[in-house]
Parts: C-alpha cells; sequence; structure tokens
C-alpha cells in the first residue's frame, strides 16, 4: 500500500523538514518501499526466537588498568604557550 502526499507530508513536517516538490515524490516511492519491507518482515514467525537487544555477544574490551611512570613536567610543559609555576596557565573563561 503505497503512502499518499498527505502522508509524507505530515511525516516530513514531524520530522520538521521542508521537501521541493521532486523530494516529495522520490521520498514517497522510498518511504512506501521500506513500508512494504516491515510487512514482508511481519510475516515471519519469530516464536520461536527469544527476544534480545543485541544480535551479537558483547564483552568487555578493556584493558587492565596498570600504573605507568608519566612524562616529566618539564616535557609536559615545554611546548605550553603560557606556564606559571609549572602549570598551564590559560585565559579566564568566566570572569565575574
Amino acid at each position: 500500500m503505497p503512502l499518499s502526499r498527505e502522508e509524507v507530508l505530515h511525516v516530513a513536517q514531524l520530522a520538521r523538514l521542508g521537501l521541493a516538490e521532486e523530494d516529495l515524490q522520490r521520498l514517497q516511492t522510498q518511504l512506501s518501499d521500506i513500508i512494504a519491507y516491515f510487512q514482508i518482515l511481519e510475516t515471519l514467525d519469530t516464536s520461536a526466537i527469544p527476544p534480545t537487544a543485541q544480535a551479537i555477544g558483547q564483552q568487555n574490551v578493556m584493558r587492565s588498568d596498570v600504573a605507568k611512570p608519566s612524562f616529566p613536567p618539564e616535557e609536559v610543559l615545554a611546548n605550553a604557550p603560557r606556564v606559571e609555576e609549572g602549570f598551564f596557565r590559560i585565559r579566564a573563561v568566566l570572569e565575574d
């Protein structure tokens, strides 16, 4: 069942999209095709398939947190545009 011009305009309005006439015709066809594919999927028997949020299993890919020595302060501050008392000096973001 193809979407009507008014239905496509309604969806565009909900999405706050301004459509030109040629876009409207193209999207009418494309959205109708998408809905047709969903209607085909609705005919599949999924009663034996358990509900899931992920199609594949997930695993944590984080590595162990291992403490390492850091760079010396002089090396870290070497390319800073402004340094004051061993710290980065930046302009105030919010002033009183």
